[in-house]
């Protein structure tokens, strides 16, 4: 099965069962309609954010030059739109056949704007893990490689035990001194 269906039809259900839950929840809690549909639209721009993050760590592992990396924008574009077109069909559907309020309007207004919502719902959460993803991942390979500290090199008294360079017996040049009232440059 293709990457971007996996992860449509994921969010898809994701989106679907949220919506009954949150249609059956509204039935017993009427008065906390407000905070339900919140925590709903949490659940799923938290599943959208938790798959895409794991994307964006996965490819930068796997393609640590960023212009080798997969293209998941189109991946979750296209996974936006399966979860948007088939989550407001079965939503509908659901709606119809079951008891179950879930407050859908008509099929149209699902499979439109109901639809360009649940998109950018799924879209715009999921390309910001993604970033973040790769960022962090960036940012691991970044760190350099701790190599061992050298071994302490002896200062003062201690330096002067080893007196292997002083029995060199090269010649040393000498340079006369410089008269700062004479001047030759002329």
């Amino acid at each position: 099965m293709k990457p971007w269906l996996t992860r449509g039809l994921g969010l898809t259900l994701t989106h679907v069962l949220v919506r009954v839950l949150l249609g059956a929840a509204l039935v017993q809690w009427p008065l906390q309609g407000t905070v339900l549909r919140w925590g709903g639209l949490l659940v799923v721009v938290f599943v959208a954010l938790l798959w895409g993050g794991i994307d964006g760590i996965r490819d930068r592992r796997a393609n640590p030059d960023p212009d080798r990396g997969a293209d998941l924008t189109m991946l979750w574009l296209k996974a936006g739109a399966v979860a948007g077109l088939l989550g407001g069909f079965l939503t509908w559907l659901v709606d119809a056949i079951t008891p179950i309020p879930v407050g859908v309007k008509s099929l149209f207004f699902e499979i439109t704007s109901g639809a360009a919502f649940t998109v950018l719902l799924v879209f715009l959460p999921a390309m910001l893990a993604v970033t973040v993803g790769r960022f962090l991942v960036r940012r691991e390979q970044a760190k350099p490689v701790e190599q061992p500290a050298p071994a302490p090199v002896p200062v003062g008294a201690a330096a002067g035990a080893n007196t292997a360079w002083s029995s060199d017996d090269s010649p040393t040049e000498v340079f006369p001194a410089v008269d700062p009232q004479r001047d030759d440059r002329r």
